[in-house]
């Protein structure tokens, strides 16, 4: 929006646009799209998903193909209640899930969180009752559910325009900051994989999608948080694995058809991320 996006450094051109709330951004979208014949459209960012997956017919007839799935499955995801209650559908454990902290019987700690949010904004553990009645009086529209103790997990899913796997990449989160991995070991883990093809199954998403999952360290189970029909921010990561996303979306859009390429990426590998500081205007 500004220009000052510091990735905008490193691509080969820029277009600018309205904020995704005004009325004319996605007329904006459009005329970018037909101007610069777009064939191929791919949203990162959680507010973008549900309008572009809304407007995807919009932009198919002139041209350009939107890499999102569709307005049901946004809705599921990003429906923190919604994604709960599809995780108990595929057979998989969830934490316990409440949307009343007077109704919560739950062990403390617990946690919190906005029921639409993203990027652990507004997310925090709940060590007491008294702090439970003053975070949810700050996010407002929120969940509580019970905290699981114990290693977490990325697992970045790249799926073909119809919904069928094509890369299950586990990684295990070894650091974190503000919701973003720095440091991750790919971990090609059977069980977590067979539980993403249930997952995968019933979901059909289309392209990628971020899924969070905690193994808990008493029992051995893993239990699903959430996902995201999008590429997460460490996907780069799997991709540098050899879970080469990118490549495959190519090949797809020349209308080749792939299939599930097991272990894909290149087990126990480590990659860690840093900041860059870039001169963004002269």
């Amino acid at each position: 929006m500004s220009g000052t996006a510091p990735a905008l450094t490193f691509c080969d051109d820029m277009r600018q646009v309205c904020a995704i709330c005004e009325a004319d951004y996605i007329p904006q979208l459009l005329g970018i799209c037909e101007r610069d014949r777009i064939d191929l459209l791919v949203p990162t960012i959680d507010t973008d998903l549900m309008l572009l997956s809304q407007n995807a017919e919009y932009f198919r007839s002139a041209g350009t193909r939107i890499l999102v799935s569709q307005p049901d499955k946004i809705r599921i995801c990003r429906d923190k209640n919604l994604t709960a209650s599809f995780f108990e559908e595929c057979g998989l454990y969830t934490p316990g899930t409440v949307n009343d902290y007077r109704k919560y019987e739950g062990k403390y700690p617990c946690f919190i969180k906005p029921k639409d949010g993203s990027s652990s904004i507004n997310a925090f553990q709940v060590n007491k009752e008294a702090e439970l009645l003053v975070y949810a009086g700050l996010i407002g529209d929120y969940i509580i559910q019970d905290l699981i103790e114990g290693e977490e997990y990325t697992v970045d899913i790249f799926c073909d325009f119809d919904g069928n796997p094509v890369y299950i990449t586990p990684r295990k989160r070894l650091a974190v900051r503000s919701g973003e991995v720095l440091k991750t070991q790919i971990s090609q883990d059977e069980v977590i994989i067979d539980e993403c093809r249930k997952l995968i199954g019933r979901l059909k998403p289309c392209g990628p999608a971020t899924v969070q999952l905690i193994r808990e360290k008493k029992s051995g189970r893993d239990y699903y948080i959430e996902i995201n029909p999008r590429y997460g921010g460490g996907a780069p990561l799997s991709i540098k694995a050899g879970a080469d996303s990118p490549q495959m979306l190519l090949r797809l859009l020349a209308g080749e058809q792939v299939g599930y390429q097991e272990s894909a990426a290149r087990d126990g590998e480590i990659y860690s991320r840093f900041d860059q500081s870039v001169r963004v205007s002269a």
